[in-house]
Parts: C-alpha cells; structure tokens; sequence
C-alpha cells in the first residue's frame, strides 16, 4: 500500500482529529478508537485511522482485554495495519497491563501505633542494625509509602531532617510517621532519639507537614512517642 495516498489524522475535520482532541479537552475525552488511531497514525484509501481502530474493536465486540490478547499476526490481518502499526497497538497495550499489575492494592491505614508496628516488620524484623523509616501519609492517614532514610550500626544512624521532609514533599504527603529500631531490644528512647524527635517535629509543624508519631520498634515490642504523650 502506498502510504501516500491514505487518509491522515491530520487530514481529517479538526473535531475529529485524535491528537488535536487530546491536546484540548484531555486523554479521558478520546474514545478507545481514537487513542488506537493516535497510536497507528494513518488509515487506508478508504478508512480513516480512527475507523479503522473502529473496525479493530468491532471484531473483539470493543473489549480491550480480548484486544491485549491478540498477536501481531492477528492484527496484521486487517487491512491497513503492517507490522510496524500491530507492533504499536501491542506494545501500548501491554504496558497498560504493566500498569495495572503494578498497581497499589488498598492502602493501609494507620489508626494506632500498633497498626504502625505490625506495617513494619517486614522490613525490621530480625534486623541487627539499626534503620530509620518514614510512613508517609494521606489527609485520611492512608499510607502513601514507607521511605528509608538511613541505616546505620548496632548502636544508631544519622538522619538528616533535609532528606526527611524533601522525601515527605517529593510524594505529595499531608503527615508522617517516624520508625526506627533498636536491635539491643531496648524500648526505652535514647536521648539522641528525644532530640531528633523534638526537632524534626518542630519542623514539620512549621511545615505544616505534622509527625504524627515516633515509634521505635523492637522484635519483642515497641514503643510509641505519641502514646506516651512526649511527641
């Protein structure tokens, strides 16, 4: 097929021209078809490029699962799709299936600072070193992720309040938890632990970002800054 003589996107009336609409009202605007008719670019002599994504959905009833699952082969068999074209549609599809795959299950919210406790010892667990945590959090306490700072020895690590409240920004969160661990089993805070506790609180209510707690954990127990009161 000549490419020369099919029909273009952009030879189309401008209210029907795939990039154009996108570009204006938004991707959530555009049809299924028409996002394929950005992905392959041209039609044929006599199917335009959102037609025949038309046509392309028609024969799997328009379900884009049943879509994903067809090869190459399957859609070079319409006319007007070469490889190049049945390479795009299946690349774009399979990255939405990525997408989806990696998509968060329902985030865990924090009411307590046992639900802090049991959230973390996946990563703290039978650790002999000591690692500083943030639980980042949504308005609603929904955790937005958990974000390491630093690991250290048996007997501390450094944190730098910089990097705490650039990671709290940098994710879009309203409030945050601080966790560390002992290894030594020891529950009580330290006073380098009351110090770094009290600043970076301080900062983070000038910030209008607020620690909600500390909580130093322990494979045995732990201990809450803000249930004792001394946050």
């Amino acid at each position: 097929m000549d490419s020369s003589t099919s029909i273009k996107i952009s030879q189309l009336a401008e209210a029907d021209r795939p990039r154009e609409k996108l570009l204006l009202k938004g991707k959530t605007a555009l049809t299924d078809a028409e996002l394929i008719a950005i992905l392959i670019g041209s039609g044929t002599p006599s199917l335009s490029a959102v037609d025949l994504s038309r046509h392309i959905l028609a024969s799997v009833n328009h379900d884009l699962a049943a879509l994903a699952r067809m090869t190459i082969q399957d859609l070079k068999k319409f006319k007007g799709i070469g490889e190049a074209k049945a390479i795009s549609i299946v690349s774009a599809l399979e990255l939405g299936r990525r997408r989806k795959e990696l998509e968060p299950r329902k985030r865990a919210k924090i009411s307590s600072s046992r639900d802090v406790y049991d959230l973390m010892k996946p990563e703290l667990f039978d650790e002999i070193v000591e690692h500083f945590y943030l639980l980042l959090l949504t308005r609603s306490n929904h955790v937005i992720r958990k974000e390491r700072i630093s690991q250290g020895g048996t007997a501390g690590t450094v944190v730098d309040a910089k990097l705490v409240f650039k990671a709290a920004l940098d994710h879009h969160a309203q409030s945050l938890i601080l966790v560390h661990n002992h290894p030594s089993g020891t529950l009580s805070p330290s006073e380098q632990d009351k110090r770094l506790t009290k600043r970076l609180t301080e900062i983070g209510r000038a910030m209008d970002l607020p620690v909600l707690d500390h909580v130093i954990f322990t494979d045995m127990g732990y201990f809450s800054f803000a249930d004792e009161g001394i946050l």
